[in-house]
């Protein structure tokens, strides 16, 4: 059975695949932290991390991305990934999420490091 990480992982690769501001929005509590990079400014707030997001977006088709959660305790949650942009580059990422009791997000870090393409 999928822990609450693996389940807040898929909905936010669907989320990713479709661009939709519900999918997105549904992720994420109202006053949740979204930083794009460890030492970035966060988005606060699911309005702003909605708008953020359809401000830097990947089209549908233009990428691919596996992942796997490596560690999930008490809501906080570790995923590792690889991102293929077949027309740029490759991108190992990590991900630390912290999730509220009802499974959205309330603070989500992306790392990510560009491979050779």
């Amino acid at each position: 059975m999928a822990g609450r990480g693996a389940e807040w992982v898929a909905g936010y690769v669907a989320a990713w695949k479709s661009n939709d501001p519900d999918e997105i929005g549904a992720l994420f509590t109202d006053d949740a932290v979204y930083l794009t990079a460890p030492d970035a400014e966060p988005r606060r707030g699911r309005e702003a991390i909605v708008a953020g997001w359809l401000d830097d977006l990947d089209e549908p088709g233009t990428w691919s991305f596996d992942w796997q959660v490596v560690h999930e305790h008490d809501g906080f949650v570790v995923a590792q990934g690889r991102t293929e942009y077949p027309a740029e580059r490759d991108y190992l990422n990590l991900w630390l999420i912290r999730l509220a009791d009802d499974g959205r997000a309330t603070e989500y870090t992306e790392w990510y490091m560009p491979r050779p393409h």
